[in-house]
This record gives structure tokens, sequence and C-alpha cells, in this order.
């Protein structure tokens, strides 16, 4: 690994790291709040659950970046996935303003759809470039996919 590497890889991760937590503060503001009176599913995760996914995913995430980066002169279809890779990453940041921010289930529905195509198609790209970075990838489009289907049947019982 050339040492230029490692600034790039603690860059994505302070990065990855600001996202979570803008997030979390975020998020901070109404989970204690609003969150709790809200009609959800029987299948609604326990709180304590949701900080060592995230932890785990926005790692994975900011790995998946560096290695793209890493990669970008060498396999032109990384350049793009990585432009999508911080598309991605800007509706995720979104979310928690849109669902806990303005405390709209319906807000947090129009972006996570949208973030949840972005994310499966950088599954897909990744698969082409890198199956190892695919499965890193694979447990973010999984638990965005409950976290939609989770959304989704939040805003339903609102509405």
């Amino acid at each position: 690994m050339q040492n230029r590497s490692w600034p790039a890889l603690i860059g994505f991760i302070l990065l990855v790291a600001t996202v979570s937590a803008l997030g979390g503060w975020i998020t901070s503001t109404s989970v204690t709040t609003w969150f709790p009176s809200l009609d959800k599913p029987s299948w609604n995760p326990p709180g304590w659950l949701f900080g060592p996914v995230w932890t785990v995913l926005y790692g994975m995430m900011a790995f998946v970046a560096w290695r793209l980066w890493r990669v970008r002169d060498s396999v032109p279809a990384a350049r793009r996935v990585l432009v999508f890779w911080f598309v991605q990453l800007a509706l995720n940041c979104a979310w928690s303003f849109l669902f806990f921010g303005l405390r709209s289930p319906a807000a947090g529905l129009i972006d996570i759809i949208p973030l949840l195509v972005v994310i499966t198609w950088i599954l897909v790209s990744l698969w082409r470039i890198d199956r190892v970075l695919a499965c890193l990838w694979t447990p973010y489009v999984l638990w965005v996919s409950f976290a939609t289907a989770l959304n989704a049947s939040i805003w339903l019982r609102q509405t």
C-alpha cells in the first residue's frame, strides 16, 4: 500500500464520522420525545441497535470509498461509482434532517427511496469492479431496505 493512500483513508473515515455525528445530533432532538410517540410496527428494532449497526455500516462505507479512490485511475468505472458514493452520503445525511429534524416520515420516505436506488446501483456496479467491496456494501443495502420499509410503515400509520 502506498503511503499516500493513508491520508485518503483517514479523510473518508472523518467524512463519514462527520455525517454520522450530524445525523446523530439531529436525531437526538427527537428520538426521546417525538419518535417514541409514533405508532410503529412490532418489528421496529430496539433503539440500542441503531448505534452499533450504523457504526459498522459507516466504517464499511469509508473503506469502500477509499478502495474505489485507490483504483480510480486504473478502473474507469470506479470514478463514477465514487461520485455516486458522495451522492448517497448526502442523501443518507439528509434523511436524519428530514425524518427527525422536520419530524416528517413523509419527507424521510421521499429521501430514503432515492437513497435505496442509488446504493443498489452502487452495489451492482461494485459487483463488476470488486466483489469484496460488493460484499462489504451489501449489509448497507439490506439495512436501508429494512429502514425504507420501516419508514413507509411509520408514515402509513400516521396517515
